[in-house]
């Protein structure tokens, strides 16, 4: 399927959703429109493998399946006549995908109870809900639909009400995506197609959980890049990679898809997620771009509070390291670090962020984990450049143990969250230059009129400026440890690559001369005219 087709598919289910949600705010829309989808998703993979696990065995699809046999999909069929073997098969299914569907929660039997206005559909698909939560995947799925209230009276006052609503929502969507291939990649495109919508559609409360693709995309880029040598191009294998704020976790598969485009494999991707809903989405989407629950693990915690066991290993010989971590986290999140938060071994060795700006705190939990030859690229407020106290002696640290590698300026506007330009920090343990690369880009975009975006130029300069550490007039720099301990391990990018144009030089005795000459031509015609007048008769000027 081609980009412009998946664009499609996904601004189809968005007019879907922007039709059908009525009076139901975007965020509450969002989670039926998300958890459909990704049934959808489940129900199709699940039905193309059973078909390649029984072979000849899978019923013939017919037409009248419902009139002759009394059942919705072949699948169903084939259990009813095969009870004895249904173990043995489900068994074989958990080893090849990876989880197991009931045919009576699958996709097409939804789609066909929603079609005949069965008034059971909402009871069927409570049930299916909680059977994929709990009893699909050998991993526990728990709380993945806990979001979505199939009772709400949003979708009606009564039952019945509820159940033809939904009845209606689900044949909208079948037909919405009946005339478009629906595999992992474009399903999952569709998906990140969503949550980008329904984020605009909410304002502020989107920054919670989305990073828009364009500035995803660089971090991505960057971060798969050879760590000593980006000018190598990129690697070719991670084994471990994290986002510790990972929202609907679009960084973390941004990361998965450049690594594997190059012909090469990550082993396990971790991301870590405070809010709830934002959470099951995360969780949602790695399944709906194909990933089996083995390769990936979402956790549900704060990370300042570092609840995650296995980021909380005191041991240093058995501390998680990882190749790759990724980070937009929350902008200046007020805090209250503990007492003994300043032991911690995150920040023992830096000091504690204020209570004002966790932005560091953040900073350092990731850096802490990040391996020797990784690479971490994180998303900030431009404040942590330059803000004095404790944000200052962290910075002049990370500085001082040539720690920070490039200092990316954004245009202002790029986010749903905030008008505020941002910036990306390029930290890495084994860096070689003495120096920082500072990349000022903050005209280079396209102007909209609720959001600012970055064109695909846009992004091919800070990447290719970044992988081959460029001096570019007016946009990027690369400054000595020297100069920047001069100016007091200040960041602030335009001290050191501005982009305005430089004043042309005025020789002021020039101009003195010009003026005299000037004063002077008009004395002289001056008196010339009044020669005039005077043989006229008329007064002087």
């Amino acid at each position: 399927m081609t980009q412009k087709d998946q664009q499609q598919l996904g601004k189809t289910l968005w007019d879907i959703a922007d039709q059908l949600r009525g009076a139901m705010n975007a965020d509450d829309f969002r989670d039926y429109m998300l958890s459909f989808l990704f049934l959808r998703y489940l129900s199709f993979n699940y039905e193309e493998a059973a078909k390649k696990e029984l072979g000849k065995d899978y019923p013939v699809t017919k037409s009248n399946l419902a009139k002759e046999y009394g059942v919705s999909t072949p699948l169903q069929l084939w259990y009813e006549s095969n009870l004895g073997e249904i173990e043995e098969f489900e068994k074989q299914m958990r080893r090849k995908v990876h989880y197991v569907i009931e045919p009576h929660h699958l996709w097409s039997n939804i789609t066909e109870m929603a079609r005949t206005q069965n008034g059971e559909l909402l009871v069927t698909l409570e049930a299916g809900f909680r059977y994929i939560e709990n009893e699909s995947f050998e991993s526990t799925f728990q709380g993945l639909f806990s979001e979505i209230n199939l009772n709400s009276e949003k979708l009606g006052k009564t039952p019945t009400e509820r159940n033809k609503k939904l009845c209606t929502i689900i044949q909208k969507i079948a037909k919405g995506i009946a005339d478009f291939s629906t595999d992992a990649d474009t399903l999952g495109d569709a998906y990140e197609y969503l949550i980008g919508q329904f984020a605009a559609g909410s304002g502020k409360k989107a920054g919670e959980f989305y990073t828009p693709q364009q500035i995803s995309t660089i971090l991505s880029e960057i971060v798969t890049m050879d760590s000593q040598d980006p000018t190598m191009g990129k690697k070719k294998k991670f084994d471990k990679v994290l986002d510790f704020a990972c929202g609907s976790g679009s960084l973390l598969l941004n990361v998965r898809k450049r690594i594997k485009d190059n012909s090469g494999s990550v082993g396990k991707i971790y991301g870590q997620e405070k809010n709830i809903t934002t959470y099951n989405l995360a969780r949602m989407n790695m399944l709906l771009h194909g990933m089996k629950d083995s390769e990936f693990e979402i956790f549900h915690g704060d990370t300042l509070e570092n609840h995650w066991s296995i980021l909380n290993e005191m041991n240093p010989a058995k501390k998680v390291e990882f190749d790759a971590i990724v980070a937009n986290p929350p902008f200046s999140l007020r805090w209250e670090p503990n007492d003994t938060m300043a032991e911690d071994f995150r920040f023992k060795s830096y000091g504690l962020a204020p209570k004002s700006a966790a932005d560091f705190a953040f900073l350092l939990h990731g850096f802490h984990f990040l391996g020797k030859e990784g690479v971490m690229a994180i998303i900030l407020p431009h404040g942590v450049l330059f803000r004095g106290g404790a944000e200052e002696r962290i910075r002049t640290k990370l500085l001082k143990d040539n720690q920070i590698d490039t200092v990316i300026g954004l245009p202002s506007n790029l986010f749903y969250s905030t008008g505020i330009p941002v910036c990306i920090l390029v930290l890495k343990k084994c860096k070689k230059q003495d120096d920082v690369l500072f990349i000022n880009a903050s005209e280079y975009y396209k102007s909209g009129k609720r959001q600012n975006t970055l064109e695909k130029e846009h992004i091919d300069r800070i990447v290719e400026t970044y992988q081959f550490r460029q001096d570019r007039e007016r946009y990027s720099r690369r400054v000595s440890m020297e100069e920047i301990a001069k100016n007091g391990y200040n960041l602030n990018i335009s001290r050191y690559v501005s982009t305005s144009v430089d004043e042309i030089q005025i020789d002021l005795k020039e101009v003195n001369k010009k003026l005299i000459a000037i004063n002077e031509s008009i004395k002289t015609n001056t008196d010339k005219h009044n020669d005039f007048l005077k043989e006229l008769g008329l007064p002087p000027i």
